[in-house]
């Protein structure tokens, strides 16, 4: 008898881990090694029952000819582990930096942009909300009728919808700090949620970075942080030049604390900060 013939139902044997690999990096550049085999099989154990199956043999076949369920695989094995202000210095330089630039573009009548690339169920994005607005509410008056928007976009829908409710648990609010916490958060029971003024500056959608993007305009910054560590090194150049084309000259990325910048992207995007690199002036 056979390795593959000898699997118990619901166990996921080699040759279907490959195919569902095989499907991931071809669906989100994703790259699954054989090490994550136990973690596969754990996280889709539940997509099988809910589609009344008893084998991977039948989930790969039902992954490839069902678009709808080779999307809900690929949410299942997406990771979505974030926090409020995760990398303080990252939000550190936003606050030092990038906020005053910003605040200058807003008195000349400019608009401005940034995009969270990534955001999972959105604490990154609304800690930079918080960060633009401040923990004095006199200083986020610029922000008042301002031409300002953050972008959240996510491969997940379910995580999207995370973002739209913006609210969560209590607990993870630890991390806010306090002066933002006091003004730019209410408590909901066991739960916490964004202020009204922090919601109105973000827009979320379902985005696959490697898709093409519905996006035309430039962002003064970008954040993509712990996304890349997922990719291969081809995916990883490919994404970063197609991000730091997406920014403005002068403008801020900010990627993931164990992520470097590789291929083109390098000669066009200089290091200025730990993890952050802003894109020369004189790029186009």
């Amino acid at each position: 008898m056979s390795p593959a013939a000898a699997l118990k139902d619901g166990e996921l044997g080699l040759a279907e881990f490959r195919s569902v690999a095989g499907i991931m990096h071809d669906e989100a550049r994703i790259s699954l090694s054989p090490a994550k085999v136990s973690l596969v099989q754990s996280r889709l154990a539940r997509r099988l029952r809910a589609r009344g199956l008893q084998s991977f043999r039948d989930y790969v076949r039902l992954v490839r000819e069902d678009d709808d369920e080779r999307a809900a695989m690929v949410t299942a094995l997406t990771t979505n582990h974030t926090s409020f202000f995760r990398e303080k210095h990252h939000f550190d330089h936003l606050r030092e930096t990038l906020r005053p630039m910003l605040k200058d573009k807003v008195r000349r009548g400019d608009g401005t942009r940034i995009w969270s690339a990534g955001c999972s169920s959105g604490e990154e994005v609304y800690s930079i909300a918080m960060t633009l607005l401040g923990t004095d509410e006199s200083d986020a008056h610029w922000l008042r009728g301002a031409d300002v928007r953050l972008l959240a976009t996510d491969i997940s829908p379910p995580m999207v919808a995370a973002t739209e409710r913006a609210t969560y648990p209590r607990v993870s609010a630890d991390s806010v700090p306090l002066g933002h916490r006091a003004l730019w958060l209410r408590e909901e029971g066991e739960s916490v949620a964004m202020v009204e003024q922090v919601r109105a500056l973000v827009t979320a959608r379902v985005l696959n970075l490697f898709s093409d993007w519905p996006i035309r305009q430039r962002y003064d910054a970008i954040f993509c942080r712990n996304v890349m560590i997922y990719f291969d090194d081809e995916s990883k150049a490919e994404l970063e030049i197609r991000l730091v084309d997406r920014l403005l000259p002068g403008g801020f990325l900010y990627i993931g604390h164990s992520e470097r910048l590789v291929g083109p992207a390098a000669a066009i995007a200089e290091p200025c900060g730990q993890t952050i690199y802003v894109k020369r002036e004189e790029a186009a």
